[in-house]
């Protein structure tokens, strides 16, 4: 166990380090714009590694829940540790984030702990990181578009819809049948089962936003529709009158 808090000091030091170095290169944009690639750059290596745990290196999360961590599933834990510990710190001495983003984040950091401490389990936790950063680069890309004004845009729109598309299928669709294999399983101790339950609460929550805008961004889609239309056929009707 003392080799794992180390190892957890020195992922948290290494992200906090990454986070100034990119400050420093970066100086002439802000605080957040270097934390949401350091925020990338995790999301797209916890998405990496989580998939080789799950698709290549075993066991299936569907079917194992509960079975003893591997060195490789500790490795991505404790990595990913030290990332949510470093963007809690961000987030509150910032104040950038709004309670149900916190309490994502204290979730993740205390479903890991237990998960170390009780040396199981970590399959479904690493299939949890896997199905909650797989969004994450498109939700960072979204804000990256915005903040170089390129969002209003195809690949604004693009972005867009892969982004709620991808978390219907991997929060809501898989997470639910991953939290059912749980539930039913023997294996899994009541506290990683309970867990499960609220992180999956947790993902509805943020269903509730998506859903609003996505009815937000239809409206603003057909408005835009309809006032192209009605310059199309503006124009049409000058052209016949000369």
């Amino acid at each position: 166990m003392a080799v794992l808090v180390v190892c957890a000091l020195l992922c948290l030091s290494s992200w906090v380090s990454l986070y100034f170095i990119l400050c420093n290169i970066n100086g002439s944009r802000s605080y957040e714009w270097n934390c949401r690639l350091v925020t990338l750059l995790h999301g797209i290596l916890a998405v990496c590694i989580t998939a080789y745990i799950g698709y290549v290196d075993g066991p299936w999360p569907f079917t194992h829940p509960g079975t003893k961590n591997t060195p490789l599933q500790m490795s991505a834990m404790v990595v990913s540790l030290g990332y949510f510990i470093f963007d809690m710190g961000w987030c509150v001495y910032f104040r950038t984030e709004g309670p149900v983003m916190l309490a994502h984040h204290t979730m993740s950091i205390l479903g890991i702990l237990l998960t170390l401490w009780l040396g199981e389990s970590g399959i479904e936790s690493c299939a949890v990181l896997f199905g909650s950063e797989i969004t994450n680069p498109l939700l960072q890309a979204r804000w990256f578009l915005k903040q170089t004004g390129h969002y209003r845009t195809r690949l604004g729109d693009v972005v867009d819809v892969l982004f709620v598309l991808l978390f219907v299928v991997m929060r809501i669709f898989v997470g639910g049948t991953m939290l059912y294999c749980e539930l039913i399983s023997p294996r899994p101790r009541f506290f990683i089962k309970c867990g499960g339950v609220a992180m999956y609460a947790l993902s509805w929550v943020f269903m509730v936003d998506i859903v609003r805008f996505a009815i937000r961004k239809s409206k603003s889609w057909s408005k835009q529709q309809r006032d192209q239309q009605g310059t199309v056929a503006a124009n049409g009707h000058e052209g016949k009158k000369d």
